[in-house]
């Protein structure tokens, strides 16, 4: 207490400054740090050419750092000044933040999803959300995967595709476009590419400033549909990717939701999920018309009963049932890691209501249904009949999705109602008893969908 009283007063007044300072700078740093943990992934060029800017605007927010100028009583600058100076300085940062995130839109960057089987209508509902202009979409990336990664069905092979299929996926949706080019064939070079698949399907890869001029004699196998672009320049294309607002994927090549735990955990991701679903009767009828090749013992068996329909066949029919039904169990039992992420869809409701269930899909996603996605939606759900062809996007939506109803023997149905009543059970699908409930198109074949289907 002596020497206390023995030093200066205005010692004591100084030594509290310096602390309330340094109680601010700790905050005034915490929250600079914020700023770039929270936008280093998606805007790391941007965020540099910012934090540049940061020594001058804290000199010019917190004056009195630089000389701080006595106040009255001959101390240094008042607490109110610092209060100020930090306020000036967390407004200054929020419109950095604003600026970073484009046209001072706070709206988070949105990662969907769209899981599927073949011939479930993915590539229609995929649609939903290329058409919308602030959404980067990619159609079926991870074809090039499959055609050049060799996995065996089952067991640790499965694991080690899905696995792959996984992380591959997680840098797409960062943007990360590059990763492709370990898989393209042939190699691209200099990032130029003439087979991407199916480029035409993403309006992302076919706009400017990706769509370079067309360059002679150059074969391009994935042309886009509208307008005549170069070689795919994966360069430009990452690029574009960053510079939308959110972005979308549609596959038919992961199954198995459960390795997606790692990938909805990540905090530079903000994934939704959609899993796109069929009635199993309905997607063997589309297989055998649009992969008629590879159903040939099926179209025999069918028509004339001599070849047995081996064991093989329908063991695979179930194997891929079963991997739906688990996929969609896991993600309606709502665990913590996927609440809020999942979305089971039903391609007939798809169907008989699509503007509905768009909205419903963005909704969940919790982005904006734009005019131009109602205007799709309304030009390809009521198309003539010569515009449903088997790969076409373009169909009358409501007399479509009971067409295999006629096409498809009994005897096949049932094969599939054995196979899958599980899935049908799980998703709403009623067995049909008898060849003519199979064709009464007054008896119903499907249940009404569920709300706890979005959780």
């Amino acid at each position: 207490m002596e020497i206390r009283c023995a030093l200066p007063q205005d010692f004591w007044e100084l030594l509290h400054c310096l602390k309330m300072r340094s109680k601010y700078a700790v905050l005034l740093v915490f929250v600079v740090g914020l700023v770039i943990i929270e936008k280093e992934n998606n805007f790391i060029s941007r965020v540099s050419d910012k934090l540049k800017q940061l020594p001058q605007v804290l000199v010019e927010a917190n004056g009195t750092e630089a000389s701080p100028a006595p106040a009255e009583n001959g101390s240094l600058a008042s607490l109110r000044e610092l209060d100020a100076a930090f306020s000036q300085l967390r407004s200054h940062l929020h419109n950095v933040t604003l600026q970073l995130v484009g046209e001072g839109d706070p709206r988070p960057r949105r990662h969907v999803l769209l899981m599927a089987t073949t011939r479930t209508g993915s590539s229609f509902v995929g649609e939903f959300f290329n058409q919308q202009g602030s959404i980067f979409y990619l159609f079926e990336p991870l074809w090039h995967i499959e055609r050049t990664v060799t996995f065996e069905p089952g067991g640790a092979n499965a694991v080690g595709s899905a696995l792959v299929y996984r992380d591959v996926l997680k840098q797409l949706l960062l943007c990360d476009l590059y990763i492709l080019e370990s898989f393209i064939l042939p190699a691209p070079e200099g990032h130029l590419t003439p087979f991407m698949f199916r480029r035409g399907s993403s309006r992302s890869l076919c706009e400017d400033p990706v769509c370079t001029p067309s360059a002679k004699k150059v074969f391009e196998k994935y042309h886009c549909k509208n307008r005549r672009c170069g070689p795919l320049n994966i360069t430009l294309a990452a690029e574009a990717c960053q510079r939308k607002q959110h972005v979308a994927l549609k596959t038919v090549r992961i199954r198995q939701l459960e390795f997606l735990q790692p990938l909805v955990e990540d905090p530079r991701l903000d994934v939704r999920i959609i899993q796109l679903v069929r009635d199993p009767r309905a997607v063997l009828a589309s297989r055998m018309v649009a992969f008629s090749g590879k159903y040939e013992t099926w179209k025999k068996w069918a028509s004339e009963g001599e070849a047995p329909l081996h064991e093989e066949e329908v063991q695979r029919l179930r194997g891929n049932c079963e991997s739906i039904r688990l996929s969609a169990e896991l993600g309606l039992r709502r665990p913590g890691w996927l609440r809020g992420r999942y979305m089971l869809v039903r391609y007939e409701d798809v169907a008989r209501a699509p503007l509905q269930k768009a909205e419903e899909m963005y909704r969940f996603a919790g982005l904006p249904l734009t005019p131009q996605v109602e205007e799709w939606i309304s030009k390809n759900t009521q198309a003539p009949r010569d515009g449903n062809g088997v790969y076409s996007t373009r169909k009358n939506s409501s007399e479509q999705f009971e067409k295999w109803r006629f096409s498809i023997p009994f005897k096949l149905a049932q094969v599939v109602q054995d196979a899958c009543a599980p899935a049908m059970h799980l998703f709403g699908y009623k067995l049909a008893s008898s060849p003519a409930a199979l064709a009464n198109r007054s008896f119903s074949l499907l249940e009404d969908a569920q709300p706890s289907w979005v959780t």
